[in-house]
């Protein structure tokens, strides 16, 4: 299906979190995978808590405590790699596919959005630094609005900013609770399930799968 309007989730779906450790794998350590796993494991663990608790608090300070965490947690990781690590986090690499495909959706006349957790420092450095701010129409922050993902009013901020009904919406995600949130507020969801995760939350299924965002345009 053609949408006149993409909305895309950040981390995960347009760049590599694991990617941040990649680079400096001799320096985390022998256990620099599993670093990498708690990490981000703890980052949206600390998003999902905050949000319960009505405690919004910056995702760059949540993701340097979930970093603080996994370098604590993770047995030989090497705790004088966190300034290598965050800094890296900030130029995370962009997949492939991506700009390919926001490239293509922009020449089809579509206009393309990032919805994130990030905050909009974060957010400007790595699209930036992927090269692909030419590719997006906006790039919107939940931080205005002081709550996280899966909170229906995040989801609003781009409907908003497209002027569009949700069921005109297309939005992408490799996040499945993300895909959940973001198919109770009405969107068409488009689940990238770049890792060949099982599915969960089976009353709220996307409404179709993909490998990657190549789907998206091929379908």
């Amino acid at each position: 299906m053609k949408f006149d309007f993409y909305g895309f989730d950040a981390y995960g779906t347009l760049f590599d979190i694991h990617s941040a450790v990649a680079r400096h794998r001799e320096l985390v350590g022998p256990m620099a995978d599993r670093v990498s796993e708690v990490w981000r494991n703890k980052q949206l663990e600390y998003s999902w808590t905050r949000n319960s608790m009505g405690q919004y608090r910056e995702f760059w300070l949540l993701t340097e405590q979930a970093l603080d965490f996994a370098l604590a947690a993770v047995p030989g990781a090497n705790v004088d790699a966190k300034k290598q690590l965050l800094g890296a986090y900030e130029t995370l690499d962009c997949y492939d596919d991506v700009a390919g495909v926001l490239r293509k959706l922009q020449g089809n006349g579509a206009k393309t959005a990032i919805l994130s957790n990030g905050s909009p420092a974060m957010l400007e450095s790595a699209v930036n630094h992927a090269g692909i701010a030419d590719c997006l129409d906006e790039v919107i922050s939940v931080d205005p609005i002081k709550t996280y993902k899966a909170t229906q009013t995040v989801y609003a901020l781009i409907a908003n900013s497209f002027g569009a009904r949700p069921e005109e919406i297309s939005f992408q995600s490799s996040n499945r609770w993300d895909i959940a949130g973001a198919k109770t507020f009405g969107f068409y969801c488009q689940w990238i399930n770049r890792t060949g995760q099982p599915d969960e939350y089976l009353d709220l299924s996307p409404d179709e799968v993909h490998a990657d965002l190549s789907g998206i345009v091929d379908s």
